[in-house]
């Protein structure tokens, strides 16, 4: 057992009801999203594409999700990468990379479990909105402290 690891991940309930979420409140917005939930391996959990939504987005948002898996928001990233001339030089080159918002890491006590991406509102503060309707459900899915 030395050389197992146990982790958390997201569950595929939560990844759903964090779905519709999200688009629960692009519907209040009045904007059509796809909304992308990945496991902490950026296996996709959840995904779901609102009628109108545009298809070129449906990647978009896959891809947002994937960035955030590491540890950060998708716009963070972005900020991170402009101070770096070889970051922002090679970055574009790496597949299922975006550096732009809506793309948001799921933590649970500090943890990334998961990712969410949200991708096809004509603006980010649209896709950010929604995403983060999705992320106020995870403050009830952490896990019980073990006795």
């Amino acid at each position: 057992m030395a050389d197992l690891v146990k982790k958390y991940s997201i569950s595929s309930e939560l990844a759903q009801r964090m779905v519709d979420e999200a688009v629960a409140k692009a519907r209040e917005l009045g904007v059509n999203e796809n909304v992308t939930i990945l496991d902490d391996g950026g296996n996709l959990k959840a995904f779901s594409r609102m009628d109108g939504a545009p298809i070129l987005s449906i990647e978009m948002a896959h891809n947002k999700a994937y960035t955030a898996l590491f540890g950060v928001s998708t716009q963070e990233f972005f900020d991170f990468i402009q101070g770096d001339p070889s970051l922002l030089a090679g970055i574009p080159a790496l597949a299922r990379v975006a550096a732009w918002g809506g793309g948001f890491p799921i933590k649970v006590d500090g943890e990334v479990v998961g990712a969410i991406g949200v991708s096809g509102a004509p603006t980010l503060e649209s896709d950010v909105a929604c995403a983060s309707a999705a992320l106020a459900l995870v403050d009830d899915a952490a896990p019980a402290e073990e006795q």
